[in-house]
């Protein structure tokens, strides 16, 4: 789930990316804060396989659409709209927090296309790494990694090898042609004929699931598929409640809507 540090590709939240180094960053430091202004109109994130179980706890789990599908979990049923984080990036209420956010702003990437080789970067644009007064430094004087550091690159590594079994999950749910066309209609009483259409995402189609063949059954089970799989298919029964979520704050859209994933 790497990505190459070039604009036109970069992921969601990264503005830039510049490789971590010694020469332009010995004095830098990491710093934390409580809001991400990044997030609040996010109403989609990253998930890895690994995440299923505790994410579906608090958020629907979809698919996105085309040859790659990616997990996502979300945190609203709209373009723009995060029912977890407020305006300023505050979070309202105590939840799981995606590894891809508390990720931010580091990230393992390749600097060229000659080679696979990734090399921990960070967005530049972010309030909380710099050159402060405040935080933990990035490197010490003699130019070695601080712990802050090791330990900003020992998660990307785990997040790295989370996307490779991520793949390895998606790339099932393909073969054995499980991910179907998503759509889900909520109604409100106040306008019962008038429902609202919440599609553009994929997901786990039930009746194919249940024809599969045991041995595949089998095999997933002892691959630990299975927990997953059902993390994501009874997480969707949070859809209307994220949908309430919107509604209570006030952020439910006017006019036609926009695909949920």
């Amino acid at each position: 789930m790497a990505s190459a540090p070039q604009k036109p590709q970069l992921p969601i939240f990264y503005q830039d990316l510049m490789p971590l180094n010694t020469r332009d960053h010995l004095n830098f430091r990491s710093r934390m804060s409580d809001s991400a202004p990044w997030l609040a109109k996010q109403h989609a994130i990253p998930l890895t396989a690994d995440e299923f179980i505790q994410a579906a706890r608090h958020y629907p789990i979809v698919f996105s659409s085309g040859e790659n599908p990616l997990p996502l979990a979300l945190m609203g049923l709209n373009e723009g709209v995060n029912t977890f984080f407020d305006d300023d990036g505050k979070l309202i209420e105590q939840v799981y927090v995606p590894a891809y956010i508390r990720r931010y702003p580091f990230i393992l990437a390749k600097l060229s296309n000659e080679n696979d080789n990734l090399s921990l970067c960070f967005d530049p644009t972010s309030d909380s790494i710099g050159e402060f007064e405040e935080g933990e430094r990035l490197f010490n004087d003699d130019g070695s990694t601080t712990d802050q550091t090791k330990s900003a690159l020992e998660f990307c590594e785990k997040f790295e090898e989370a996307g490779l079994r991520t793949k390895m999950l998606t790339d099932e749910l393909q073969k054995h042609d499980l991910l179907m066309e998503g759509e889900v209609a909520i109604q409100r009483n106040e306008a019962p004929d008038k429902p609202y259409i919440y599609k553009g995402f994929r997901m786990i189609d039930l009746d194919k699931f249940k024809k599969l063949d045991g041995e595949t059954l089998v095999r997933w089970s002892n691959d630990g598929i299975l927990p997953i799989i059902y993390a994501q298919i009874t997480s969707l029964e949070l859809m209307r409640h994220i949908f309430g979520r919107q509604e209570q704050q006030g952020k439910m859209p006017s006019g036609d809507q926009k695909p949920a994933a």
